[in-house]
């Protein structure tokens, strides 16, 4: 009795052990794992970092390759070079509906905004003088030197340009956008936080910049208004006045970035080679708590927004857009 006793015991052990690495096999089979390359707007960098951050630790088969450039240059990356990547986000949506969908991308989705500021530091010229009021005349002085990054690369340089000539509307004044393309054009640089240790360093003293990347290293701003700034929904029907020819994505190619309000866009590449941890990555950066990193990070999120790819973007995510 005592042996058959034993060998119930056993033969149980032995099938609960079985049953429960099966079960472990398939929970490991599940996870997220592999390299997940997301290519990102330079003014992206602050919150992909803390998004990287947060989402390997929720999944540690996972290694997030970021790389940072301007928005036109990550998609080229993509679309002339031929570079693997997963997720593509662009400091403006419009950007990925022109050079990536539909040969390069099926959707789009909008997740947040921004603002053209002009930043500076204690140690800038006249920076005890300068406001939304006076800005033109004192970055205009020969004394004063100002950076901006290259509207051909960056969405900040063109939106930059786009800002001056509805600054030319809002004061005026028909020669604002000439003076400043002809000023300190030795002090353009490929995305905007390239202009970062200029500034740090009292190389330059004032740039054009996105709100969130002043804020997030700490700089002084001037804020602009509404009617030049690129950041109100509200003044859409203004900012559609103006526009400027960039170079597109095949060779003497130009294509037209009209004025709208600034607002960033996320898509996954249709040669996507972990599309499964792409749409995990998407899920959590769109969700409450990626928003909240985002925003703490000064950007607002506009989640959800109407979508012209609605029907395209994979179920899960959805949620985060309208039709």
């Amino acid at each position: 009795m005592k042996l058959k006793f034993y060998i119930v015991i056993f033969l149980s052990i032995y099938l609960f052990s079985c049953n429960e690495n099966k079960t472990n096999k398939k929970s490991t089979d599940n996870k997220l794992s592999g390299n997940l390359i997301i290519f990102h707007a330079g003014s992206f960098s602050f919150p992909i970092k803390l998004l990287k951050e947060e989402f390997e630790k929720r999944n540690t088969g996972v290694t997030i390759l970021s790389e940072s450039a301007g928005s036109v240059a990550s998609i080229r990356k993509i679309t002339d070079l031929n570079k693997d990547c997963d997720i593509l986000i662009s400091a403006d949506y419009y950007t990925i509906d022109d050079m990536m969908i539909p040969n390069y991308a099926d959707f789009n989705i909008k997740f947040a905004t921004n603002e053209i500021v002009i930043a500076y530091n204690d140690k800038s010229k006249y920076s005890n003088k300068i406001n939304s009021d006076n800005w033109i005349d004192l970055l205009l002085k020969k004394d004063v030197i100002f950076g901006r990054s290259d509207p051909d690369a960056d969405p900040c340089g063109y939106r930059t340009v786009l800002m001056w000539k509805l600054a030319e509307k809002f004061y005026n004044n028909p020669n604002i956008e000439q003076q400043f393309i002809k000023k300190n054009t030795e002090f353009i640089r490929p995305k905007e936080v390239d202009l970062i240790p200029l500034i740090e360093t009292n190389a330059i003293d004032y740039l054009f910049q996105y709100k969130s990347v002043a804020i997030q290293h700490k700089l002084k701003y001037i804020s602009l208004s509404e009617d030049i700034n690129l950041a109100s929904e509200y003044k859409a029907e203004l900012y559609k006045t103006v526009s400027i020819k960039i170079r597109g994505t095949k060779k003497g190619e130009k294509i037209t970035i009209t004025g709208m309000p600034m607002v960033y866009g996320a898509t996954i590449v249709n040669k996507s080679i972990n599309q499964k941890a792409a749409i995990a990555f998407l899920e959590f950066m769109l969700s409450d708590e990626g928003k909240k990193i985002i925003e703490k990070s000064g950007q607002k999120t506009v989640v959800t927004s109407q979508s012209n790819t609605y029907e395209k973007i994979p179920n899960v995510l959805k949620k985060f857009a309208t039709k």
